[in-house]
């Protein structure tokens, strides 16, 4: 059976951009980078329990391994690491925020495509500020649903490969009255071309780091936006115009199903 460690792990995004020289650490703040190298938080009792036999098959395996994909291990070719950006918080400019409990596992390149894995819920980043990098069964459940159904009802989205258990209890305030109480902790693996947001270019700017951010610039058009040119400012405001009007339609398509975006602050 063909599982992760049969993947063509590549590395475009820590290979191209600037990197944290310290891997992992306590969270802190890290200037003029993209990205810090992390490793997953071990759970105690990894056990998966939604699988995504269609996510699977664009992969192109078959086997799902409960310990990886909860965060356990790291196969060969993988090379985990939390993403560095900034964004607003409630209607102020809340500097570095950054992948506080996302860990990207690295990229495959597939025949016609190269795909991102990420966990979420698997542990504390440079970025995770006061929390503890993990996530619930609740909310974990109700990613994996909602981003196949998005995906299904046409809505540019990403998807959701797996969901596992941890075996963790883990604190949670869960209607914000003041009285949090252990929930099942988990961790959900999503899938997307990459997880480059409005908020990794946001925080470059913000710190006057022009060259990092033409450096995010050329690697995201490069790899991301072939069509569009980056060897001038005209190139470079034809694509800027391009993501506005593609985030536009994406919104439309939200309206359109119902939906409603809780957290726009980076994305």
């Amino acid at each position: 059976m063909a599982g992760l460690e049969s993947l063509n792990w590549i590395s475009r995004f820590i290979d191209e951009t600037p990197g944290d020289s310290e891997h992992g650490g306590k969270p802190r703040q890290v200037p003029g980078v993209c990205y810090s190298q992390v490793q997953p938080t071990n759970p105690p009792k990894a056990k998966l329990r939604l699988w995504s036999q269609e996510m699977a098959r664009q992969l192109g395996i078959d086997d799902g391994d409960d310990f990886v994909l909860g965060g356990g291990n790291v196969v060969k070719g993988m090379k985990p690491y939390a993403q560095r950006y900034g964004g607003h918080q409630f209607g102020n400019w809340a500097h570095q925020l950054g992948d506080g409990r996302a860990i990207t596992l690295g990229e495959v390149q597939l025949p016609d495509e190269v795909l991102e894995l990420q966990l979420k819920g698997a542990g504390i980043t440079p970025y995770s500020r006061f929390a503890d990098g993990k996530a619930v069964l609740r909310s974990s459940i109700r990613e994996f649903l909602c981003s196949e159904a998005m995906f299904h009802l046409n809505v540019p989205t990403t998807r959701a490969l797996s969901l596992v258990t941890t075996g963790e209890m883990v604190v949670r305030d869960m209607m914000y009255d003041g009285n949090p109480a252990p929930e099942i902790g988990a961790v959900v693996c999503r899938v997307a071309p990459s997880f480059i947001r409005f908020g990794s270019f946001q925080i470059h700017t913000a710190d006057g780091n022009y060259d990092t951010l033409k450096i995010l610039l050329n690697h995201t058009i490069k790899h991301h936006f072939p069509n569009h040119s980056i060897d001038n400012d005209e190139g470079i405001v034809k694509w800027l115009k391009h993501i506005a009007e593609t985030t536009a339609e994406m919104i439309a398509h939200w309206m359109r199903v119902g939906f409603v975006h809780g957290v726009m602050n980076t994305d």
